[in-house]
């Protein structure tokens, strides 16, 4: 199937609601039911017996991380509203209780889902001599080796805690996980509970020994059961479970914080303590033991959940075994574009020959990173500066700007405190630039600063050039690897001045003046993206072709939903690609039966901002309007961050946005899921011996348009051509 098929297909019959509800909030899907059913998605992929084996296990793990974020931050805004009674309704209808009742029910079916796909996986891995053991599977040889393991490698890090009137119960941070004994002093039996907290810096499966070809592993909380008498020596195990704790994550930072970093350093300590969202504990735990957890935890009855099976999920990460490749995706490198070849690595001269997109993780991300080490070493380099939203531990952009400094360059370092999760990483990150003479900036207190530009002033004749880059994703080379995301490197004047405009603003917080080829948020990326969609509708109201096709992670802003939907009923034909988070109902009878909506769950994960308007000529044109964005469709993003809204001038690059990359995404069938009316999504399987359209497989087979340098455009296969 091309996309030109997909474009000709009739849009499904529309589905009747009663008009009030076309109206009402219920022509809205609830944000968290949504992003729900987005980790069912996710985690379909570990049951699906097309996707390699290991491949299937860390679609598990995936799923199971998501749903721990998702309990720490949006469950735990839920609650907090819950327990102040506060009834307001979202746009969806809803109150906080109202969706807090349909999450527990929904979230606690997808854990027992986890646990059912977990037990699927385990036999097939056995299959595949990949074992984990039990404690009365160990042979003699076994026990020897996990006598000496856990002497030298686990008891040193291990802090036993005695739970009595001298100990009482400790703090168990976010995240922690912990075996809780009862225990019984064989002298005089007398009983003691103790908790055993497992550090998180110890691997969760312990190897071993095993025959060539073979993997077996042992649970390391089975290895502490063992192990009791050296902890615990004269008592023997009357009882034991484990638990782990989830706690509010989310972070507040006074609004009149003198000193930034200081209040955040503050916020994460904060963080640690937070209330307890969930309590994940051993079915079956005895009686005694699980009261004591509930009472010190201070967990409600329906923060608690009971596991038959495996607690702490994401851990089965570290089973996706190096040794084991067969088990897991074909090896892919990605390409260094030809036109980059062309100019033996310059950069510069690649991007003055004319703009390039590159297109990631199919074209290395090494190229950004290219583009500021040469930036850095260039003598006729006189200045760089660089948002920093979330980047590499060891990043070597930061390393490229640190050296820049250091040389004497002047260096602007936008750095994102607010990046949640990565708080302490971007602190560190700040310290090391400031250190090596870089100027840090942390934009504002009560907008996030989420875009991604960096620009590079280099000195050329008697000219200044600004050499710019924007980018859809993040400043980070290791997610760069299995994340899609689309790199803008140009050194047209009005993209260069669009972007030292931002830059000051995030330095100087003084408004920008007028934009030339850019749209910001909270300013104007919002007013700009209803402007269009309402001057599609308006070409659909003269008798004209009138599409919109747009992609990105989510799409949940009222107005901008309201503006596609007054677009749909003007006839306006609308294709969305939305991996995660949709509230817009498509198929509704007199409201969205023109707009059609999938989600890409596949090999890499779909994370480019991208939205194309036909201008009155239809999809594909060569005179569609095109942009690429840092912003999902999310009141977040358009209204509390500062975003970026680019449009693309270059005509090689719109092809290959639209014809290539949009286009295939549309095609795309293998990896693809139908958003219906109801809420459900349907995914197309495979007839015996078929082979579906697999857009990721394309973008590694075929190179990108505007990369391409002196490779011709017969080597790529066109999804579908323009109009004139």
């Amino acid at each position: 199937m091309t996309s030109s098929d997909f474009l000709k297909a009739p849009f499904p019959a529309p589905v009747s609601l009663p008009d009030h509800e076309i109206a009402g909030p219920r022509r809205f899907f609830n944000r968290e039911l949504s992003w729900l059913a987005f980790n069912w998605r996710v985690l379909d992929e570990a049951c699906n017996p097309r996707v390699p084996l290991l491949e299937r296990l860390r679609f598990l793990s995936i799923s199971a991380a998501n749903l721990d974020e998702f309990y720490t931050v949006r469950v735990a805004g839920l609650r907090a509203l819950a327990r102040a009674r506060n009834d307001a309704r979202g746009d969806d209808g809803l109150t906080a209780r109202e969706q807090l009742v349909l999450i527990n029910d929904d979230a606690r079916r997808l854990m027992a889902a986890q646990q059912s796909a977990w037990n699927k996986i385990r036999k097939a891995l056995e299959g595949e001599r990949i074992s984990l053991v039990t404690r009365s599977k160990l042979t003699k040889r076994d026990a020897r080796f996990l006598e000496t393991h856990f002497l030298e490698k686990v008891f040193p890090v291990l802090s036993p805690l005695a739970i009595d009137p001298a100990h009482p119960f400790p703090f168990i941070p976010n995240a922690g996980f912990c075996l809780a004994l009862q225990l019984e002093r064989t002298s005089d039996h007398r009983q003691l509970y103790a908790l055993l907290p497992i550090p998180q810096q110890i691997e969760r499966f312990i190897p071993l020994p095993a025959k060539p070809g073979e993997a077996r592993f042992i649970p390391l909380e089975e290895a502490l059961l063992i192990h009791l008498s050296v902890l615990f020596p004269g008592y023997t195990d009357k009882g034991h479970c484990t638990f782990r704790v989830l706690r509010d994550s989310d972070i507040e930072v006074e609004e009149e914080a003198e000193d930034l970093v200081r209040e955040f350093e503050v916020a994460l300590k904060r963080r640690r303590r937070g209330e307890v969202i969930r309590l994940k504990i051993s079915a079956g735990a005895p009686p005694a033991l699980r009261d004591l957890i509930m009472e010190e935890l201070h967990a409600a009855p329906d923060e608690i959940v009971d596991v038959r099976g495996l607690i702490g999920m994401a851990d089965v990460k570290e089973l996706v075994l190096d040794s084991r490749r067969d088990l897991q995706w074909p090896a892919f490198s990605p390409r260094v574009p030809e036109r980059v070849q062309d100019h033996d690595g310059d950069m510069f001269a690649a991007i003055r020959q004319k703009d390039m997109l590159l297109h990631h993780p199919y074209e290395t991300f090494d190229m950004v990173i290219r583009f500021l080490e040469q930036a850095a070493n260039d003598p006729n380099v006189l200045a760089i500066k660089q948002t920093l939203y979330r980047t590499s531990r060891d990043s070597p952009i930061v390393a490229a700007l640190c050296e820049a400094a250091e040389a004497g360059k002047s260096v602007t370092a936008l750095v994102e405190l607010k990046a949640r999760f990565d708080e302490a990483a971007n602190i560190r990150q700040s310290r090391r630039l400031e250190r090596a003479g870089a100027h840090v900036v942390y934009g504002f207190i009560n907008y996030k600063t989420h875009a991604k530009i960096s620009t590079v002033v280099r000195r050329e004749g008697d000219q200044l050039v600004t050499y710019t880059h924007y980018g859809t994703g993040n400043y980070h080379p290791i997610t760069a690897r299995i994340y899609t995301d689309l790199s803008l490197f140009t050194c047209d004047p009005a993209l260069g001045r669009d972007a030292t405009k931002v830059f000051n603003y995030l330095s100087g917080y003084a408004q920008p003046g007028k934009l030339e080829n850019l749209a910001i948020s909270p300013l104007t990326l919002k007013p700009r993206l209803i402007e269009l969609i309402e001057a599609e509708a308006g070409y659909a109201r003269a008798g004209r072709p009138a599409e919109i096709w747009a992609k990105m992670n989510s799409l949940i802003e009222p107005e901008v939903i309201d503006a596609l939907y007054a677009a749909s009923q003007a006839g306006v034909k609308i294709n969305l690609i939305i991996r995660g988070i949709c509230g817009v109902r498509p198929g509704i009878k007199g409201l969205s039966e023109n707009i059609r909506v999938k989600s890409i769950v596949g090999r890499f994960l779909e994370h480019s901002r991208i939205v194309c308007f036909g201008n009155g000529q239809g999809l594909p044109s060569k005179k569609a309007r095109v942009f690429i964005s840092s912003a999902d469709w999310m009141g977040r993003n358009l209204n509390r961050r500062v975003e970026t809204l680019v449009e693309i001038q270059n005509d090689t690059v719109k092809s290959q946005i639209v014809s290539q990359i949009l286009a295939a995404n549309l095609a795309d069938e293998a990896q693809s899921w139908v958003l219906q009316a109801d809420g459900r999504s349907i995914r197309t399987l495979p007839g015996e011996g078929q082979e579906l359209f697999n857009c990721h497989r394309f973008f590694m087979e075929n190179p990108s348009l505007s990369g391409r340098g002196t490779a011709g455009a017969k080597d790529v296969p066109r999804l579908a051509h323009s109009k004139d």
